[in-house]
C-alpha cells in the first residue's frame, strides 16, 4: 500500500476532484480542509495578508491507483500552473 498526501489550494478542489474521477482514482479518501502552510507557491495562512488557504487528501492505495492519480495531479497542475498543487507518496514498508 501507498499513502499518498495531496497538499492543493482550496480554489481548485473541484477541478481536481474531477480529474480523479475521469481517472477512475482517488475515490476513497480522507480530507482536512483550511490548512495553513508556507510552501513554494507560497503563504497560505487563511489570514487579512495571506488570505488564501489549503486543503489535504490523504489516499491509501495500491501502486496502479497512485500512478492514475499522479496522471491526474500532473493535468491539474497543467491547467493551474500557480496555484500549488503538491503530491507526495510514502510506502507502508
Amino acid at each position: 500500500m501507498i499513502r499518498l498526501e495531496i497538499i492543493a489550494n482550496n480554489s481548485i478542489e473541484e477541478n481536481l476532484l474531477e480529474a480523479l474521477k475521469e481517472h477512475d482514482a482517488g475515490k476513497y479518501y480522507t480530507k482536512i480542509p483550511n490548512v495553513h502552510g508556507i510552501g513554494t507557491s507560497g503563504p497560505r495562512m487563511g489570514d487579512a495578508i495571506w488570505p488564501e488557504e489549503n486543503f489535504v487528501f490523504v489516499i491509501w492505495c495500491e501502486e496502479d491507483e497512485a500512478r492514475r492519480i499522479k496522471t491526474a495531479i500532473d493535468k491539474v497542475k497543467e491547467k493551474f500552473p500557480d496555484e500549488g498543487v503538491k503530491l507526495f507518496g510514502f510506502t507502508d514498508e
